[in-house]
This record gives C-alpha cells, sequence and structure tokens, in this order.
C-alpha cells in the first residue's frame, strides 16, 4: 500500500522555523513550498532573471532573520509575499538612482530586454502587456502583478502591501487604464 506524502502546513513550517534545532529543514520546507511563488512574483517586477535571483536571495535572508518576528496574524504566503515586494520595490529604486534615465530609455531599455529574454516567451501581446506594466510605477506594478498573475484578492493585497482595499480597486483601475493606453497606440 502507498502512503501519500504529508503536506506540510504553513504552521509547521512556522513552528520548526522558530526552534533552533529543526530551523535548518524548516527552512528548506518553506523553499520547496514558497521558492517558486516568490521568485515569479519578483521576476515579473524586476525583469532580469539575475536582478530577480539576488532580490530573491535578499528576501530569503530576511525571511530567516526575520521568522522570530513572524506573529502568525497574516497568512505565511501574505508575510512572504510582503518582504518579496518590498524587497523588489527597494532594489527598482536602488536601480533607478544609480541610472536616471528617461521614462523613454527606461520603456525602450524594458521592451528590448523582454524580447531577448527567453523566459517572457510568448506572443508579441504578452510582451506588450509586460513592457506595459513595466511604466507602471512600482507599487502599482506590485498590485497589478499580485491580482492579475497570482490572482490575489484585494483583501489579501492589502494584507501585503498595507494599503485599503478601497485604495488598492482605484489602483488597479488606474494601472488598468494606463496599460490599456500604452497597448491602444502600439497594437
Amino acid at each position: 500500500m502507498h502512503m501519500s506524502k504529508h503536506t506540510i502546513t504553513d504552521e509547521e513550517i512556522v513552528a520548526g522555523l522558530q526552534r533552533t534545532d529543526t530551523q535548518n529543514q524548516a527552512f528548506r520546507q518553506l523553499m520547496d513550498k514558497y521558492q517558486e511563488r516568490l521568485y515569479m512574483h519578483i521576476r515579473r517586477m524586476v525583469h532580469e532573471y539575475q536582478d530577480a535571483n539576488d532580490v530573491l536571495q535578499n528576501t530569503l535572508v530576511k525571511v530567516y532573520k526575520g521568522i522570530k518576528n513572524f506573529k502568525g496574524n497574516a497568512a505565511l504566503y501574505t508575510w512572504l509575499y510582503r518582504i518579496a515586494t518590498n524587497e523588489s520595490i527597494t532594489f527598482l529604486k536602488q536601480k533607478k538612482r544609480r541610472r536616471s534615465t528617461s521614462i523613454e530609455d527606461e520603456e525602450g531599455g524594458v521592451a528590448a530586454q523582454l524580447k531577448a529574454d527567453s523566459w517572457f516567451d510568448g506572443s508579441e501581446a504578452q510582451r506588450l502587456l509586460k513592457a506595459a506594466i513595466a511604466i507602471l510605477p512600482t507599487k502599482q506594478q506590485a498590485v497589478f502583478n499580485m491580482r492579475y498573475y497570482d490572482e490575489m484578492s484585494y483583501q489579501e493585497i492589502s494584507d501585503v502591501v498595507g494599503t485599503s482595499v478601497g485604495g488598492l480597486k482605484a489602483s488597479y483601475h488606474h494601472a488598468a487604464k494606463k496599460i490599456e493606453q500604452y497597448l491602444k497606440t502600439r497594437l
């Protein structure tokens, strides 16, 4: 008889992370469960895979160091997304500061990057959508990505970014309008 493998719960992972003797094993379990989703979330914001890997590493270090402060009043993945989102926004701000370019340069650079990147393989429409998302302010990008790609509820996104549900709906609506305008001029 084949025994089904026990799917570890977030509560078990958190409990394991908070004990020194099980911390490393629990961290591996956390990575098995969430690393791919976090990477995809980060990658959609920072675009380049080297950058996404760096931001993911920073995120995982923050998670490892900060797990003692995790209160469990939000879902574990919400807490992880909050850290990944903040790390991505911080990274993008630093990158922008390092090379303060005009929006056209930024837009052209992202579009060329998306075209050359096999990870963003897909139709021209998909590439255009990603380029359109890239011109949004970083927090709006995060909100749009979580809603559109991760299909998170406004309440879940609110828990991640700390903005009211009403504010998020307005932000998502503005982002969708900007994207629509961008696509209209290019399709």
